[in-house]
Parts: structure tokens; sequence; C-alpha cells
């Protein structure tokens, strides 16, 4: 299999298959491009010619094209049914996908305003938009009612006892948390810190701060390096 990715640094999408296919030791090939927004670039390009959408993640197996990254890991589970992507239980797994559907269509204050930054520190940045958004200070405390009920239902240490494939959609949130920097309870930044340690998501970090590659439209707040 092929996952085609594109910058760690800052590919919120890609991240959530890489780190659940890392984490469950799924083989595949890391197709790493440069994001771009231009209908002309290798990116698009190179998209384009596997399936229609354009777009990372795509996963590709023996020639057969996934895209969007939450038919990704429904096809994973399927592929490899030993592994436990998924609860085992259909009241948990309905719960799981509930909460990964939430992300998977929401939080859109969230996305346009802390866009993921792993390298970043933009600790004012976040409490000065934190300060001028009501919707982005609603939509963390969603996040934060959201994690605080399945840590404690599940007895953790992820989200719903193990890690899955919801710690997988939500470890982009908290590459944002800890790039902005918010003020958290001691269980949500337990939790951030338990993600970012798990062994996928921690390969993915050290990744992506390798990278040094800087793209202006993924950087709202600062300018290129000198």
């Amino acid at each position: 299999m092929q996952l085609y990715i594109g910058n760690k640094n800052y590919s919120s999408w890609s991240m959530r298959p890489w780190v659940l296919m890392t984490h469950f030791a799924i083989p595949f090939e890391e197709i790493r491009l440069t994001l771009s927004l231009a209908q002309d670039s290798d990116f698009k390009r190179r998209l384009a010619r596997l399936a229609p959408s354009g777009k990372v993640p795509l996963l590709v197996d023996d020639g057969f094209a996934i895209w969007d990254s939450l038919a990704i890991v429904e096809y994973l589970a399927e592929r490899f049914p030993e592994k436990p992507i998924w609860p085992r239980d259909v009241r948990q797994r309905a719960r799981a996908r509930s909460l990964c559907a939430e992300m998977h269509s929401g939080f859109a204050s969230l996305r346009e305003i802390w866009q993921m930054n792993i390298e970043a520190s933009l600790q004012e940045v976040g409490a000065r938009t934190l300060a001028e958004s009501s919707a982005l200070r609603g939509e963390l405390g969603r996040i934060e009612s959201m994690w605080l009920e399945a840590l404690e239902r599940s007895g953790g240490p992820f989200l719903m006892g193990g890690f899955g494939a919801v710690d997988a959609f939500y470890a982009p949130v908290c590459m944002r948390l800890r790039s902005y920097a918010p003020s958290l309870q001691g269980d949500m930044a337990a939790y951030v810190a338990r993600v970012s340690a798990a062994p996928g998501v921690a390969r993915w970090i050290t990744e992506a701060l390798d990278e040094h590659t800087f793209i202006e439209f993924e950087e709202p707040y600062r300018r290129a390096p000198m």
C-alpha cells in the first residue's frame, strides 16, 4: 500500500491515517508531496492522476485508491480486522465513530484560526485569537467536555481505552493545543501529553520538526524565515 500525504508540519488530514498505520504496524510506503494550492503544481497533477479528489491523504492498495481520511480508516479496519482500530464492543464502536465523524465534519473555527503548525510556538496568537473568537472558545469547550467524558467512561489512558482511530483523529487537535498553548485542565493536558508520546504520533512530530519547509499559505501568523 502507498499512502500519499502532505507536509508533516502542516497536513492535519494526512496525519490521521499515517499515525494509525504506524501505530498498528500496518506496512505502507509513504509518498510525501509538498502542499500546494496551484492547479498546475506537481502536488495537484500527481494526485489527480490517482483520484478525483486531488487531495491528501490518499491510500492506494494494489492500484485501488481510497481518498478521505475517514474512508481510509474504515478500509484499514476491514482489511486488518485483527487490529483494534475500532473498539470491539458495538456501542463503544458507535461512540468512537460518532466522535470521529464530529471531528471530520465540524470545528470549522478551530481549523481556520488555529491551523496545524507543529514546529511553531504561537502562544501569544493563541491567547489573542481565543479572546477574539467566541466560536473558537465554544469549539474548544466542546472538545474539552468530549474528551473528559470519554476518558472518564473508558478509564483511559486514551479516549476509548487503548489507542485507536478516535485518538488518531484528534491527534492534530493535540498538535494545535501544543502550538497555541491555551490553558488546559490537568486531565486535558495529560491526555495531550499521552497522545504526543504515542509511538506513531511521536515519530510524526520528529519528522515534522525535521522538514524545515516554509509554505506561505499555511503560515498566516509568520513571515518566511530569513
